[in-house]
């Protein structure tokens, strides 16, 4: 899932960098801040439970390994 957190903060970050270069309207702007800034937690949070499914996955399946 962490992919998809970081394309989505990529997506709002080049949507912000394209709204505030063609100069459109600061709603716009101010939603895509405001995706990116949301994004932000989202990732953290998907780090974490990545970071907790491993340890998980070891504890429950000793013949789990990843390559």
């Amino acid at each position: 899932m962490v992919p998809f957190a970081v394309a989505g903060l990529v997506g709002f970050a080049v949507a912000a960098l394209v709204v505030w270069l063609a100069d459109g309207p600061d709603s716009w702007l101010q939603t895509c801040v405001a995706g990116f800034l949301v994004g932000i937690p989202g990732l953290i949070t998907m780090l974490i439970h990545d970071r907790n499914r491993k340890r998980r996955r070891a504890i429950t399946h000793a013949e789990f390994r990843e390559l």
